[in-house]
């Protein structure tokens, strides 16, 4: 299996980012799918998931703010950001429920 996240950069607060999760090997329509981030000095921590059937979760720090989605037909689970926060500053991965390697994830920085 492989996760290939991509779209990060840099980006001033109140500012938009989409990310993209190119998946290989699994069927982002059938697996629990997530985005998850890493700060400098803190704990990897999920950020956002969607199911395999309907339904999506949000950690509370980013609702209403970021949205989860997945296109079947290229294998792609996509985290759109709106409203940045310097604190949204994290490499940020994809992965389902943490049963595949990490890969290098992109890294988003959010400027005040």
């Amino acid at each position: 299996v492989q996760l290939q996240a991509s779209g990060g950069g840099l980006v001033q607060a109140g500012g938009s980012l989409s990310l993209s999760c190119k998946v290989s090997g699994i069927s982002v329509s059938t697996n629990v799918m997530g985005w998850y981030r890493q700060a400098p000095g803190h704990q990897r921590e999920l950020v956002a998931r969607i199911f395999a059937g309907v339904g999506t979760y949000f950690v509370d720090s980013v609702k209403g703010r970021f949205t989860i989605s997945r296109d079947y037909t290229k294998n792609t689970v996509y985290l759109q950001m709106n409203s940045l926060k310097p604190e949204d500053t994290a490499v940020y991965y994809c992965n389902s429920q943490g049963r595949f390697p990490w890969g290098q994830g992109t890294l988003v920085t959010v400027s005040s």
